[in-house]
């Protein structure tokens, strides 16, 4: 639901919300979802007062989302409700080229669609989801919001967060001088997030090598820009439709932290360039800049305050890592978090998000320098763009290229020797048609076993509403007998063999918190983890 500020007036009944969220962007709105949708009370405090913005719509608002946010769209029931994607598609790729039709790119350079070898995915079956789509920042806030309102989630407009302070139990949240209170903050405020500079929280990396221009513009001649993207001696420009431009201007970011207006004169004159070119602008639009800035939070979590999205970490927007780093982010946070706050989660489950996150985090930042290296006009970066240019044309550079930009072996380093620990679980169909994904929407984990073992649909009644058992066979199980599966889809334990019981135990009790509630206690070995955590409770 929406609220008005004079809704929270009152500091002496102010009601105190579970989390409180800095940010209604998709990273904010996502996790408010994620939150609401197991009962925790949220609320989002946005400083914009219109969420609408011309730079979040078509053209400039264009994202490409990877396997893993499609994947986590679809488990909670939201994938269906993108539209943009089924008349879009790529807006780099022409229908004529088949084959030869761009996929992707790094760096500016494109790999194209049949030069992928999908056979390398063994674990993505034909009921999988794609492993692209194109879709707009626009379009995702609104099925986001919808989604949170729905849920009963409060979002508040034309609030910015000036200072807060926590304690053991809670956080205060200050607004100019609204008050505000949480059990939880989670700053999902952006690239400048005021949650991390207030508190406290190291943001480590390195320093820009250009400043990037946004803008929409009417030419008097623009049949003097090139379509698509353009390297030149001086940088780089790509123009997806005519008067839609993008720049890269190799000054080290100077001109974006310089705080100075961006007039048209000044856009006018890094175009003629960067493009070599006399090209004169008629009308300027409207124009941003942004910078190849690539930093990441030290740590992720300050106490009672969580960091999610552009607010943990940084990096230029080449290939859109960004927006799903940030939805990865809370498919990972926002289950962990719910668990946490609402004490059916062991005591390190929350230390996780970090553990996992962070890696991935950094591995993305890497990604995005090593193509800023690569596009610098230099005559060495011109000799490595050559390179990867030759490398991306090969069926194997193709295949690697395509994996890592749509996120196809991202995983989680969570111990164990089964291959699929760690990884997401594959989109089993079973035998009446539902699938995986289907079963997710809820988020709940699930303990997925295709032999009927009766052992294993008690030991899941153990974790009450945490874990729903699901048996019968798949229509292809990829040689496996039982899988259990976290909320966020991510396999915690597999088995290709016979289930061993104590092996599924011992993987539920470090995600999960057995019911203290369940009738066959005595039934259950002297000194398992479930008994340590009843008496601990009782």
């Amino acid at each position: 639901m929406k609220a008005t500020i004079k809704d929270h007036k009152s500091t002496q009944d102010q009601p105190i919300f579970d989390v409180i969220i800095a940010g209604a962007g998709p990273v904010g709105l996502f996790l408010a979802g994620e939150l609401a949708l197991v009962k925790c009370s949220v609320l989002i405090l946005e400083k914009a007062e219109d969420p609408h913005s011309p730079l979040k719509q078509l053209p400039f608002g264009i994202r490409g989302l990877s396997a893993p946010t499609i994947e986590a769209l679809y488990r909670r029931g939201l994938l269906q409700e993108l539209e943009i994607h089924k008349r879009l598609k790529n807006p780099h790729q022409n229908p004529k080229q088949g084959a030869k039709r761009q996929a992707g790119h790094f760096a500016g350079i494109p790999f194209h669609d049949g030069d992928i070898d999908r056979s390398q995915w063994q674990y993505r079956l034909p009921s999988s989801t794609d492993t692209s789509l194109i879709s707009e920042m626009q379009e995702l806030e609104t099925i986001l919001s919808r989604r949170a309102e729905a849920l009963g989630v409060e979002i508040m407009h034309g609030l910015a967060i000036t200072g807060f302070h926590q304690n053991a139990d809670e956080v205060t949240v200050q607004s100019g001088d609204q008050p505000f209170k949480g059990k939880w903050l989670v700053g999902c405020d952006g690239s400048r997030s005021v949650v991390r500079k207030i508190g406290g929280f190291e943001f480590a990396g390195t320093e820009p090598e250009f400043t990037g221009y946004t803008a929409k513009m009417d030419l008097v001649d623009p049949e003097k820009l090139s379509p698509g993207r353009t390297m030149t001696p001086a940088g780089m420009y790509l123009q997806s439709q005519p008067g839609y431009l993008v720049i890269q201007d190799f000054d080290g970011g100077v001109f974006h932290s310089s705080e100075k207006p961006l007039t048209l004169e000044r856009v006018q004159e890094v175009l003629r360039r960067i493009s070599g070119t006399d090209v004169t602008i008629r009308v300027l639009h409207i124009a941003t800049t942004w910078t190849d800035r690539a930093r990441q939070a030290t740590t992720y979590r300050n106490g009672r305050i969580l960091l999610a999205g552009d607010a943990a970490h940084i990096h230029a927007p080449l290939g859109g890592q960004g927006l799903n780093l940030g939805l990865g982010d809370v498919m990972n946070l926002g289950w962990k978090l719910a668990a946490t706050i609402q004490n059916k989660a062991p005591e390190s489950l929350l230390d996780t998000y970090y553990t996992e996150r962070h890696p991935i985090g950094a591995q993305v930042l890497d990604w995005s320098r090593a193509q800023v290296a690569i596009m610098k006009p230099t005559p060495q970066a011109r000799s490595l763009n050559a390179i990867f240019r030759d490398l991306l044309n090969t069926r194997d550079g193709a295949t690697y290229f395509a994996a890592r930009v749509w996120g196809i072996f991202t995983h989680y380093d969570l111990g164990g020797d089964h291959r699929l620990a760690g990884h997401s679980i594959p989109n089993f169909e079973l035998e009446d048609g539902t699938t995986i994904g289907d079963l997710m929407h809820d988020g709940r984990g699930i303990l997925l076993d295709f032999g009927r073992n009766a052992s294993l649909k008690t030991l899941a009644g153990d974790y009450a509403d945490q874990i729903k058992y699901i048996s019968g066979p798949a229509k292809d199980q990829l040689g496996l007998s039982a899988v259990l599966v976290r909320p966020d889809g991510i396999v915690a334990w597999a088995a290709d063999n016979a289930a061993d019981r104590i092996e599924v135990k011992k993987a539920a009790d470090r995600w999960f918190v057995c019911n203290p509630g369940i009738r066959h206690l005595k039934k259950l070995r002297d000194g398992t983890n479930c008994q340590k955590q009843i008496s601990r409770q009782l």
